[in-house]
């Protein structure tokens, strides 16, 4: 992986340099220290710039790179994975390859096919192409939004970089964006194609974008597209288990691929360890195996982790951490994620990652996306239940997962989530989780910030900007649920903050074995009840890879990867730091809060149950997260 700049203008302006694009590369410094490169055009109206994370091809991978008539000149942040089949069939065709990275097919498979080429790519990617010939700038984002890429345009200018903090470093004001921070205090997350930062948008997932002249324009080119009922699988479940585990072993298998050393992420859960059981099989060694350790034995996984890198003849190799730690490490996290945490989780796999990088491990194998593609969370169970009229297994639900309390199931008072139910026919138990989330939030937020969106509905809004009619409707409840799931939590938190975020902070590339886009075009069109079984979520994931997995994960629930909540298992030292981050001057200086309202918040905690003390984390977590933006960005 690597970070990429990219600046566009319109002829007539004042010839680029390289000044920019080297400040901006700076800025990005984290995501590839191996190496960098810039690119100008004749006209001086195209600037690309690249630093290299140097995984594939160490040797000869510099970028940008160029076609053999120097015409076509490409950026890439990703993996390509089966690009040595991919590239011989080009080479078989006349193309000459410079260097031994999976990058370069994607320049030859542009030459050849154009915009068509993105079908021929897979993998975790953005990539910047510009074409000389036609005086076109092509850019896009894989799939499932692996890989970020923002931008903007100012005064004729596009400007188009890996992270915000590039572009800023280009000249462009770092502003808070009301409106996404309005959505966010609503519904956690900001709209498909927003961030937090005044006029920076990202590019949503598969989608490409083309600029040509003045003229931008951005199209899908893929999207998730669940099956409906009538076009399921009709082979039998021992078929469809074996073909499932086939589809993800080669999704695994062709992760390890790297000049680089190979490690894992694993906690106690089915995800990771399923990746870490399938790795072994086609490792000559053992893998190593890292996994974050909590203060509070109830969050805490090292046990059953441990017992299952065992089981698989890996090499474990705890990391503790405290809820000091945490709030200690939490602005920094912050600062490399450009989003809000809801958890202690965010700042907990920072440090996983910097442990994984100071032992010299450049890619580590993850479990994300498993969820999403076998329907694994506890609030699409909700909608099951609620679908086929199981209701009275929801008290169960709720109690034993209480770690979703407030996050992924709903807890307490919600905000109005009827502009949901009227153009879905009903309300995914993920959403009445954020309403409920949002309620708390909007409880201390400012009379006249709120004032200024007086009538508007962050749900309507978000809905609005999906395709109900292609990808939602027809299609059983728990898929809609996942669709809408997959476009805002798993591209904008799951994958951005916690993931590419908190790796690429550390100079560690994240693969992701899940979202393999073959795997997810199988998994797509399983009958329903193989993903949820009776109350059984993720059954065919379980029975595929249960020959590899400890007895222990094979029959453990879904417990998602959180950190104890730090306003209710703080201890002396962590309720001070926690106190003062929410009292400081940086937060003081964000107007959307009403800070008598916060102080009365943090004075009523110790008076609060257990349960609703937890539950409202969440909310001192993202004003932290806002005091740390504040800061450090000067918003």
């Amino acid at each position: 992986m690597c970070g990429i700049v990219a600046i566009h203008q319109s002829a007539g302006a004042e010839p680029l340099n390289e000044n920019t694009v080297e400040a901006a590369l700076k800025a990005l410094y984290h995501r590839g220290p191996d190496g960098h490169g810039i690119y100008i055009s004749p006209r001086g109206n195209v600037a690309l710039g690249h630093t290299r994370l140097a995984t594939v091809g160490i040797a000869t991978g510099a970028q940008p790179i160029s076609s053999a008539d120097h015409k076509i000149h490409m950026i890439v942040n990703g993996e390509f994975y089966e690009f040595e089949r991919i590239r011989s069939e080009l080479e078989d065709k006349g193309y000459k390859f410079k260097t031994r990275t999976d990058s370069e097919i994607a320049l030859h498979l542009y030459e050849e096919y154009g915009i068509e080429c993105l079908k021929y790519l897979r993998g975790e990617f953005a990539l910047v192409i510009w074409d000389e010939h036609k005086q076109r700038l092509f850019v896009a984002r894989d799939r499932f939004g692996i890989k970020p890429i923002v931008y903007t345009v100012q005064n004729g200018k596009l400007i188009l970089a890996s992270e915000a903090k590039a572009i800023f470093a280009c000249g462009v004001e770092a502003k808070w964006d009301e409106e996404s921070f309005f959505h966010s205090a609503n519904m956690q997350y900001v709209l498909p194609d927003r961030t937090l930062f005044s006029q920076i948008k990202q590019l949503p997932p598969g989608h490409y974008l083309v600029a040509e002249g003045e003229n931008i324009n951005i199209h899908r080119y893929w999207d998730l597209d669940y099956a409906c009922d009538k076009d399921v699988w009709q082979d039998s479940e021992e078929t469809l288990i074996a073909e499932f585990g086939r589809h993800l072993e080669d999704a695994v298998r062709l992760r390890l691929r790297a000049e680089a050393p190979v490690c894992a992420h694993l906690s106690g859960g089915l995800d990771s360890s399923a990746v870490v059981g399938l790795a072994m099989k086609h490792s000559s060694k053992p893998l190593k195996c890292y996994s974050i350790s909590f203060e509070e034995e109830s969050y805490d996984e090292l046990a059953i982790a441990k017992e299952m890198s065992d089981f698989a003849g890996g090499d474990f190799e705890p990391i503790f951490v405290s809820q000091k730690q945490l709030i200690e490490i939490l602005p920094d996290a912050v600062y490399y994620s450009e989003g809000f945490a809801v958890n202690g989780h965010l700042p907990a796999k920072y440090m996983l990652n910097q442990v994984i990088r100071k032992n010299g491990y450049k890619v580590a194998l993850t479990g994300e996306g498993a969820d999403e593609v076998v329907a694994g969370y506890p609030h699409l169970r909700s909608d099951l239940f609620k679908s086929d009229g199981r209701q009275n297994l929801l008290a169960g639900l709720h109690a034993s997962n209480t770690a979703s309390a407030g996050i992924m199931l709903q807890h307490g008072e919600s905000l109005s989530l009827a502009a949901v139910e009227e153009k879905l026919g009903y309300i995914p138990g993920f959403i009445e989780a954020k309403g409920t989330l949002g309620h708390k939030i909007c409880a201390v937020l400012a009379d006249k910030f709120q004032a200024r969106y007086r009538g508007r509905d962050s749900y309507r809004e978000l809905l609005d900007a999906f395709d109900i009619e292609g990808q939602i409707k027809g299609r059983n409840r728990v898929n809609q649920s996942l669709y809408l799931w997959s476009k805002t939590a798993l591209v904008n938190y799951i994958l951005r903050t916690l993931g590419d975020g908190m790796e690429m902070a550390n100079s560690v590339e994240g693969r992701l074995p899940f979202l393999d886009h073959h795997l997810f075009e199988f998994a797509r069109r399983l009958p329903l009840d193989l993903k949820i079984k009776g109350t059984t979520e993720k059954y065919i994931l379980r029975q595929a890879v249960k020959p590899l997995i400890s007895k222990t994960i094979y029959e453990r629930q879904k417990h998602p990867f959180v950190a104890p909540p730090l306003s209710r298992f703080a201890g002396k030292e962590a309720d001070d730091a926690l106190q003062d981050a929410l009292r400081s001057k940086s937060f003081e200086a964000i107007q959307f809060f009403d800070h008598k309202k916060f102080k009365q918040l943090l004075d009523g905690l110790k008076d609060m149950k257990a349960e609703d003390r937890g539950a409202v984390d969440p909310v001192l977590m993202t004003a932290m997260s806002a005091a740390a933006l504040q800061e450090r960005y000067k918003l």
